[in-house]
């Protein structure tokens, strides 16, 4: 994957379409991730059918991000460079989806006799800012949460340097998250506990009916597509599939683990842990005297359900190169466009820790459980974005 095109879509349709044929299949990518696989399932049968589920729903969820190009970061820039709106489509259509499935399941409280929760966040400042910084960082990294998993397990080496990056970030902010929690910032809000579910999925369900068609008019403006037109049309099918493959993904996350999917939790908690290796005292920051945190920083990483499905979406992307023969490494990366990688993942770990999520904690599973901060994030990372869009030249990154 060359550097001016790592992001978290880029596979031309034709390719993903043609490469996927058994017998192109990189026989040792694949039995790399199977042996993987069956050494994590062995690791983590022991604590119960829950882990190992979840573990598996991190496979599939990293096949088909691969598989269908389903990403953030190049959508949003098609949309504000060239005004093709496709992708972004099929982002609302995931959003609705996800909203109607987990509905009935939140308004019930219970499934299988666990509690389940949304994903809620106080919607203030820390939000905004959070989310800018996330926005503007995933141009400059070339990757979101999700985005920056399958491309890394798919072979990426740039990537891998990002991920290291979004670790160190989500460190250095769980350290000022003292100072961040001072700033306004409302109490957890959802539309469902103002206006009851019904009402909430007809009031979100309308105002995704509205984007769809604004979208619509910035594309009858004049899309100026960089592809042609036959591979952008079979990539539309790719990205609606992974729309549907991914809210079904999200839900069956809710009903095993009993909150919506998540992701950079685990990149902070990486973080942590090797700050810890280095010495790092963590009685010295308030944030990892949380129980949760404290639990988490203590026990192994195969313990924590997001670090989990984090290495089952990077297993399933090795396996989704092996199968579609694309798994080759590019290690000649430009020293700028180096510098972008880690410019970029501080900046997204640090707004995502801040923003308390992603693209996928935040903005997909905070608006299907109809969190107010899961759309204040979105509106906030797509003004990020313009920024970095725009910085993206100074980096050689080409948009």
């Amino acid at each position: 994957m060359s550097y001016s095109a790592t992001s978290s879509a880029t596979r031309p349709a034709a390719e993903r379409a043609g490469g996927m044929a058994p017998a192109r299949a990189q026989r040792g990518v694949l039995a790399a991730a199977l042996a993987l696989a069956v050494v994590i399932l062995v690791l983590i049968t022991g604590a119960g059918w829950r882990m190992p589920v979840l573990f598996a729903l991190g496979i599939a969820l990293g096949l088909t991000l691969y598989l269908t190009g389903f990403g953030f970061t190049s959508s949003y820039r098609e949309l504000l460079v060239h005004r093709n709106v496709a992708a972004v489509k099929a982002q609302l259509v995931m959003v609705a989806l996800a909203t109607v499935l987990f509905a009935p399941v939140l308004a019930g409280g219970s499934v299988f006799g666990q509690p389940v929760a949304g994903a809620l966040a106080p919607a203030g400042v820390p939000v905004a800012i959070g989310a800018f910084l996330f926005g503007l960082g995933m141009q400059l990294g070339g990757g979101c949460g999700s985005g920056t998993l399958y491309t890394a397990g798919g072979g990426s080496p740039r990537m891998l340097v990002v991920l290291a990056a979004f670790c160190a970030g989500g460190f250095w902010a769980s350290l000022h998250m003292q100072w961040w929690d001072r700033l306004p910032a409302a109490p957890d809000v959802a539309l469902s506990d103002l206006l009851g579910w019904p009402g909430a999925v007809a009031l979100q369900l309308g105002v995704l009916a509205v984007l769809w068609l604004a979208l619509g008019r910035v594309a009858r403006r004049g899309a100026r597509s960089t592809q042609d037109v036959p591979s952008f049309l079979a990539q539309r099918h790719f990205w609606l599939a992974g729309a549907i493959a991914l809210a079904l993904l999200n839900f069956s996350v809710l009903l095993a683990a009993g909150h919506p999917w998540t992701i950079t939790w685990a990149f902070t908690l990486w973080g942590a842990k090797s700050a810890r290796g280095l010495g790092w005292d963590p009685e010295s920051a308030p944030f990892w005297s949380g129980d949760f945190q404290r639990t988490a920083l203590e026990g192994g990483v195969l313990q924590d359900v997001t670090s989990v499905m984090d290495i089952g979406i990077m297993i399933g992307a090795l396996a989704a190169a092996g199968l579609a023969a694309r798994f080759r490494p590019q290690f000649t990366v430009p020293m700028r466009s180096l510098l972008a990688a880690v410019v970029g993942g501080l900046l997204m770990g640090y707004g995502a820790r801040v923003a308390f999520g992603c693209n996928i904690g935040a903005f997909f599973s905070g608006v299907a459980s109809t969190s107010l901060h899961g759309w204040m994030w979105i509106f906030a990372a797509l003004a990020g974005t313009w920024f970095g869009i725009r910085m993206r030249p100074w980096f050689g990154l080409k948009n």
